[in-house]
């Protein structure tokens, strides 16, 4: 199901910290209550290997998000306590010590089972036991929500287990939102910030590529 224009499910999730507080996050009321855009990204598993890159490029770029009044939460469906215990790991033994947003602990798969990311397939039912069968990790893939203040949905993406996403791409999307926000134009293709955008009809479009 595509969340793209809807409201971010209303639901509260655990939630750790950098201090090692454990709490109760709601996305989309964090958005709303803040009057803040939100970037969530989801990852599929503590102590792997493509996700602490991750994890340290979004640390990396927080200034950035910050600067666009932008909350970045991280989540996956971990408990609270093998987040804890990640962040206190060195980064150079695989660890995200220094991460400071904040992590949700998804454990009961509530959220991740309403956004429809988790990696299940094929569904059997076993008549012996009386029980269905998955095959799959029934962990999320790579998903990313970008959220307005109002608690709208503006992007989503989900990437399989091995491709790392790119930060700046994030940073593109939000200054391109924000434009539109501002300034009631569209974004064409490839658009970034102090670049040419138009308006949304027929001449917009002829102005825009008779110059591009």
């Amino acid at each position: 199901m595509a969340f793209v224009g809807k409201k971010f499910p209303n639901i509260a999730v655990n939630a750790m910290n950098e201090m090692g507080d454990t709490f109760k996050l709601n996305v989309l009321e964090e958005a709303k209550k803040n009057n803040k855009k939100v970037l969530l990204f989801w990852y599929p598993k503590d102590f792997t290997f493509v996700c602490p890159t991750e994890l340290h490029a979004f640390q990396e770029a927080l200034s950035e998000f910050e600067k666009r009044d932008t909350i970045v939460i991280g989540a996956s469906c971990d408990t609270a306590e093998v987040h804890f215990a990640w962040l206190n790991t060195e980064k150079d033994n695989g660890g995200i010590e220094g991460v400071t947003y904040p992590l949700l602990a998804d454990s009961n798969r509530n959220l991740a089972n309403v956004l429809g990311i988790l990696d299940l397939t094929n569904e059997t039912f076993d008549e012996e036991t009386n029980t269905y069968l998955y095959e799959g990790d029934n962990v999320t893939y790579r998903a990313t929500y970008l959220i307005d203040e109002e608690g709208t949905v503006f992007h989503e993406s989900i990437n399989h287990m091995p491709l790392g996403r790119n930060v700046n791409e994030y940073l593109r999307l939000i200054d391109a939102y924000a434009h539109v926000q501002k300034n009631g134009e569209v974004c064409p293709a490839n658009w970034e910030e102090g670049k040419t955008a138009m308006t949304a009809d027929r001449k917009g479009v002829a102005d825009y590529l008779s110059l591009n």
